[in-house]
């Protein structure tokens, strides 16, 4: 039986990645940071599923967890690492708590690099073993790559995750260990719902009359079903040979080909136009 570690399985890609997997047959690792999600988990999964008690911020949790994949898989290794725990807290960047920014960074970047430090020796593969070494899958976001208004800290958060993703692939070619990289664009997961917060939290700024006429709603029906994802996820973890970056654009033409062939300034005036940023600026004067 193949084993599988992932990271926040509790809603969204890491819950849809773990479901399917383990409908596949393999032997799912997932962590949860509370015991209460960890007991309805284990009873919908039923025995293939394993729940891992630990926040991706904490590496001495995450070490634990290691050791006890390791003594539950007896000398067998892992077939893949999947870094999907994340957060996102959109905010204008001039005026959004940097304690909330740095979150980003711990959670999006660092925690990662936890899990992969943890986890990496049951990836490897001693010398002579019949199978593969393991692969480590990284759950980015088309915001790794274009960076929008009002989602800064989680855009660099991702940009950095693209690049430790890169070096990461790079230098684990010593083990045989690839790194592949999964790019989402909109999908449709609760934390649609911890967006909302966005109107309120800023509206004394002067940003509060734009984002007043964003319109969440909409967005969130416009984006992708998380099966989506985990189909890519799935190919990733299964594919003789993968791709290093699964591109998943929700409106390919609009949000991945137009915004990376236009010169940044062009993209700024439409951007600028959009959000009629025209009329707060006259406002300002």
């Amino acid at each position: 039986m193949k084993s599988v570690v992932i990271t926040g399985v509790s809603t969204g890609i890491g819950y849809a990645t773990a479901a399917a997997l383990c409908r596949r047959g393999y032997r799912v690792f997932g962590s949860v940071r509370s015991a209460h999600q960890a007991e309805p988990l284990q009873r919908e999964f039923g025995e293939t599923f394993t729940p891992l008690l630990f926040d991706v911020t904490d590496a001495d949790a995450i070490k634990s967890a290691a050791t006890e994949v390791t003594s539950a898989l007896g000398g067998d290794g892992l077939s893949a690492l999947v870094n999907n725990a994340g957060v996102s807290t959109p905010g204008p960047l001039s005026v959004q708590s940097p304690d909330a920014v740095r979150r980003h960074f711990e959670v999006n970047v660092i925690g990662v690099l936890h899990a992969v430090q943890a986890f990496l020796p049951l990836l490897c593969r001693p010398k002579g073993t019949p199978s593969p070494p393991g692969r480590i899958v990284n759950i980015s976001s088309l915001s790794g790559r274009i960076a929008y208004p009002f989602m800064g800290a989680y855009a660099a958060s991702k940009h950095a995750l693209e690049a430790l993703s890169d070096s990461l692939r790079r230098e684990l070619l010593i083990y045989g260990v690839d790194v592949i990289v999964i790019e989402p664009g909109a999908i449709d997961t609760p934390i649609w719902d911890k967006a909302a917060h966005i109107r309120t939290a800023f509206q004394e700024t002067e940003y509060g009359p734009v984002l007043q006429t964003v319109d969440l709603l909409a967005a969130r029906r416009r984006a992708m079903p998380v099966a989506t994802v985990t189909r890519r996820v799935i190919d990733a973890i299964e594919h003789r040979r993968p791709k290093a970056r699964y591109v998943i654009p929700d409106q390919r033409l609009k949000y991945w080909l137009i915004p990376r062939m236009l010169p940044d300034r062009w993209l700024d005036r439409i951007i600028d136009k959009m959000l009629n940023f025209q009329a707060v600026r006259d406002d300002l004067k």
